[in-house]
């Protein structure tokens, strides 16, 4: 029997509990992803779901969280590349430039308070 992954319901990123409101703050203030309502039964979990377009970014919170600088990473699309970066550094967090656009792609690199990669980038 064979199958066919039809889309991607959402990406999981994770933070050690120490960091759990500063990515919190984020991914809501900074990016301004919109926060959605987790399920009760999920909520003493700790973390926080965000709602982006089709898809959503769910950060959870694990207490034996290690992050190892990597080039994994989650990119999310902006309608103004210069004001995201504008305000990501306004809010004290590094730009990591990249100087050639990816298939057709302008884009930076940040790290969330956690240390995981992500991408944004514009058309």
């Amino acid at each position: 029997m064979s199958f066919t992954v039809q889309a991607i319901d959402h990406v999981q990123v994770t933070c050690a509990p120490s960091q759990e409101a500063a990515c919190i703050a984020f991914y809501r203030d900074v990016l301004r992803l919109s926060e959605i309502e987790k399920p009760e039964d999920l909520k003493p979990n700790g973390g926080a779901w965000f709602q982006v377009g089709a898809l959503q970014l769910h950060l959870g919170v694990d207490p034996e969280q290690t992050v190892p600088k990597s080039k994994r990473h989650v990119c999310f699309l902006v309608d103004h590349l210069e004001a995201a970066e504008g305000a990501l550094k306004a809010a004290g967090f590094e730009i990591e430039p990249q100087p050639i656009d990816a298939f057709g792609l302008r884009r930076f690199f940040v790290r969330d308070p956690a240390g995981t990669r992500v991408e944004v980038g514009a058309r």
